[in-house]
């Protein structure tokens, strides 16, 4: 096959990376997309990141095995777990990942307090710390985990009672504390931003890491002669370590689009099979 018509590798621990693929679309429909699910899994946040590091390098041979010419991390945990990890292991293959994205918030800010919010894995990572380091000079950053806020957009509940209450818990105090600008640090929390809005109001700035995440896939490409060029418009194909029937009803919701779903079975070492 040619490097052009090679498809790209998506992977998130669920349906939360579809918002990076939505921007991806959006900017690259010409390019096919390979997009694993592995909700067999999810969530990553609480889980330890060594365990993390093995389900994405398995997901990651997968994706190689379909010939993918390049692999977006699009989870935020995954990324702090194994980014680093998967270039050294597969030192021939780009990689895209994801991470908070404090320095378009640092530059903005005119109160000098941030709120990220992102699983607990994603700030326990070094990725994380690293980002912390080189942009938050002289502002300060306050942190919450949302604990079950992934749960409940897998499910698709985006803007019952109980997805309000968790987002409220988290919000409120930062907004008592003068934050006026919102960082998403997981790839699920986008599809929640209309609820986040509602309650930070219009003069608090939420930050979308999707779109710069399309532009520097983009980048890679172009950079390394791979874009495809035939600018027809491509397919994405779907696998889930979990449910493909339920990943499939949840396409049109949040990503705009029907697909087929292919279930993958996990095996006891991590690898993964058709």
């Amino acid at each position: 096959m040619s490097p052009h018509n090679r498809p790209i590798g998506v992977f998130d621990s669920g349906v939360g990376g579809l918002s990076v693929l939505c921007a991806m679309r959006q900017l690259m429909p010409e390019e096919t997309v390979l997009y694993f699910a592995d909700q067999g899994h999810v969530p990553y946040g609480p889980r330890s990141l060594e365990q993390v590091r093995g389900f994405s390098e398995a997901i990651a041979r997968f994706l190689l095995d379909q010939d993918a010419k390049l692999i977006v991390v699009a989870c935020n945990t995954a990324s702090a777990a194994a980014l680093h990890f998967l270039r050294d292991r597969f030192p021939d293959v780009s990689f895209v990942g994801m991470e908070p994205a404090v320095k378009p918030a640092a530059e903005h800010t005119q109160s000098g307090l941030v709120g990220v919010l992102a699983t607990p894995a994603t700030f326990q990572g070094a990725l994380y710390a690293s980002v912390l380091e080189r942009f938050a000079n002289g502002v300060q950053v306050l942190q919450h985990t949302c604990p079950g806020l992934v749960g409940q957009i897998e499910s698709g509940n985006l803007d019952d009672g109980e997805t309000r209450a968790i987002l409220e818990d988290a919000l409120h105090p930062m907004l008592k504390r003068g934050i006026d600008t919102v960082v998403l640090g997981c790839t699920h929390y986008p599809f929640v931003i209309p609820l986040i809005e509602a309650i930070v109001g219009e003069s608090v700035r939420v930050i979308d890491p999707a779109p710069a995440v399309a532009k520097q896939a983009q980048r890679m490409l172009v950079a390394s002669g791979m874009k495809n060029l035939t600018g027809e418009s491509a397919r994405v194909h779907f696998y889930t370590s979990g449910d493909a029937d339920s990943l499939a009803s949840m396409l049109p919701k949040l990503l705009g689009e029907t697909g087929s779903v292919d279930p993958v079975t996990w095996l006891d070492d991590h690898r993964v099979e058709l």
